[in-house]
């Protein structure tokens, strides 16, 4: 009986209430047991998870959900709240295909209030929840878990004011491991690790003014009046910060200390007003290979449990991000104008190579892409080149800055947007599939997408030459395994490339489906149908000759990893419009839908962009067209 394992008994969060303490430590070791074996296997974000585990148990000892709502921000440190929500026999499954989503779903649990993804929104969503509540007239504690680098982001400040001016009842659990994805920068990080060491943190602010009271200096100080006082003790009290926005503070805790968490949380929830927690945690805490390089076991693919490292499956051609980055350092080389700037994902982006090789003209602004492109708006200004690589599904946060600050003032801002397209286990929080939608949009905004990871290196080289604002959109992971060109080429706007003659079906394909489209004519080929492939490269300007000379064959065929709304696909069908053309356009594209997550090869056949699926549909709508 003593060693049966606790987990396996624990169906929902009020179990936890049971256990003694002793069993919460055989809990928290086998909860990390779990983590570790299962992540090695499915990938996922293991570092975070490792260190929330007993700030989780502490936080749902001292909650009773679903009737309490926990809002986690992005959600990748969310896997321990679900295996003690009744998903630990699913577990196993995680981020596969029809398995459990690696971020909060609520479809999943009632125990999931938000479906999460992104940094920086948990007290705004937090806060509109308790306003809610109190309309209801009802009584649930309504928690936000944000870590510090999260708190780095503009929302989380405008929803930290909004919290204080209000006053409502709001718990805000601040998970503080000195880390986002790398290591934290800014002022705020710096705020906090003067808080953290402080050894003082436990005296309260009358405390201090007493003290102060009690010595010549400090007896003068508070007779100079309301403001000196006030400095002082801005200086000498952690959390001062929160406290003058009108949030009480309690910390700097022990967040591997289960009853810690749980007294301060409880304290809290007696608290009239809004209240942080400041608990203190260790990225990657029970593992040491996670310990020591925590910005690697951030978020992960499968790897060997023992060594640490990654599962092998012999050598892949270069990524599209590693193509980025040596083209940037080679850019850079050039022409000494050239700056980069990234939002907390310097490695994530490609720019590590950059920052080591180029420090001053290296800029990690932390999780803020507004400020990054506002930030860029101003060094194109002063005559600098700025590039700005963000994750595709993470610059559609700073879209406003992109419309107002870089495309309206005619600056040369380059955007490169990693992960562009389906990107597989993270799902469709991640998904960088409205780029090409949300781009085309912008006036005077160039949009390029590679075929192919020689392509990337010269659309590069093309942006940084550019005259106005410009955009590079491309996949996450391997490239086509084409050799890198000794030297980048400048490439012409709005001129595509014909990859392959035919006269039956023009198939125009923009970024990584041109490759899916010249296998889609391979097969086409033995069935007799004679398609021609077009590397169509520009979204804007688009190339309205090939469309046009396409428009000559009895179909057209558009093929984009991107939303058919609005696309590319569109944009043909526009120009087609525009000429007066009739011909027939079958457009394929990823549909009008949050597209799950899995193995982006799963992705691609479940949405039907697959060289196979591609054929079909070709044929079948040839067949509709000219008979059988």
């Amino acid at each position: 009986m003593l060693n049966t394992p606790i987990l396996d008994s624990i169906h929902e969060p009020s179990a936890l209430k049971a256990l003694s303490s002793d069993e919460l430590t055989r809990l928290a070791a086998e909860i990390r047991e779990t983590l570790i074996a299962t992540v090695s296997e499915t990938g996922g974000h293991l570092a975070p998870n490792l260190g929330v585990v007993e700030l989780t148990l502490g936080l749902h000892r001292a909650l009773d959900c679903p009737r309490d709502r926990i809002v986690w921000d992005v959600g990748h440190q969310a896997y321990v709240h679900k295996l003690v929500t009744g998903r630990q026999e699913a577990f196993p499954t995680l981020r596969t295909y029809g398995g459990v989503c690696g971020f909060p779903k609520r479809s999943e649990s009632p125990c999931d209030v938000h479906d999460a993804g992104h940094a920086s929104n948990s007290i705004s969503v937090a806060l509109g929840l308790a306003l809610a509540r109190d309309l209801r007239g009802t009584d649930e504690t309504i928690v936000a878990v944000i870590g510090d680098g999260s708190l780095t982001g503009g929302m989380a400040f405008e929803a930290l004011d909004h919290a204080g001016h209000i006053g409502t009842k709001l718990i805000i659990l601040l998970n503080d491991n000195e880390m986002s994805i790398a290591p934290n920068v800014g002022a705020v990080s710096s705020y906090l690790a003067r808080v953290r060491l402080d050894r003082r943190y436990r005296r309260l602010r009358d405390d201090v003014e007493s003290a102060l009271a009690r010595t010549r200096v400090g007896a003068a100080m508070v007779a100079a009046g309301e403001a000196a006082k006030e400095s002082v003790k801005q200086l000498i009290v952690p959390g001062m910060l929160f406290e003058e926005l009108g949030i009480q503070y309690i910390g700097p805790i022990d967040g591997h200390d289960t009853a810690q968490v749980q007294n301060a949380i409880t304290w809290a929830k007696s608290a009239d007003g809004p209240v942080i927690v400041h608990a203190v945690t260790r990225k990657g805490m029970g593992y040491t290979h996670a310990e020591d390089r925590p910005d690697e076991f951030h978020g992960l693919g499968p790897f060997s449990v023992e060594t640490g490292k990654a599962n092998g499956g012999g050598p892949k051609p270069r990524s599209y991000t590693e193509v980025f980055g040596a083209s940037m350092v080679r850019e850079a080389q050039r022409d000494e104008r050239i700056v980069a700037i990234t939002a907390a994902m310097p490695a994530g982006t490609g720019l590590t190579q950059f920052a080591e090789r180029f420090p001053e003209r290296f800029f990690d602004v932390g999780i803020a892409e507004q400020h990054a492109v506002g930030l860029a708006a101003g060094l194109a200004h002063g005559g600098r080149i700025p590039v700005v690589a963000i994750y595709s599904t993470f610059l559609q946060r700073a879209y406003d800055q992109v419309i107002m600050d870089a495309a309206l003032q005619g600056l040369h801002v380059v955007f490169c947007l990693d992960r562009a397209g389906l990107v597989g286990e993270d799902g469709p929080t991640h998904h960088g599939v409205f780029d090409l939608t949300y781009l085309r949009a912008v006036p005077g905004l160039a949009v390029m997408a590679p075929a192919d990871e020689a392509e990337l290196a010269d659309m590069l080289h093309t942006a940084v030459t550019f005259s106005g604002p410009v955009a590079i959109r491309y996949p996450r992971g391997s490239g086509q395994g084409v050799p890198l060109p000794s030297e980048p080429r400048t490439l012409i706007p709005a001129v595509s490339e014909r990859r392959r003659e035919g006269s039956d079906v023009s198939l125009l394909a923009i970024g990584r489906m041109v490759g899916t489209a010249e296998k889609a004519a391979e097969i086409l080929s033995a069935h007799s149908v004679d398609a021609e492939v077009v590397n169509m490269r520009w979204l804007k300007p688009i190339d309205r000759t090939a469309i046009l000379d396409a428009a000559s064959r009895p179909l057209i065929v558009t093929l984009e990893e991107n939303t058919g709304e609005g696309g590319f696909g569109a944009a043909v069908m526009e120009v087609l419009a525009d000429t007066g053309q009739t011909v027939p356009v079958l457009r394929l594209a990823v549909p009008d839908c949050f597209v799950t997550h899995g193995e982006t090869a799963m992705l691609l056949e479940e949405v039907g962009l697959t060289p196979a699926h591609v054929a079909d549909r070709i044929r079948e709508r040839l067949a509709e067209i000219t008979g059988p």
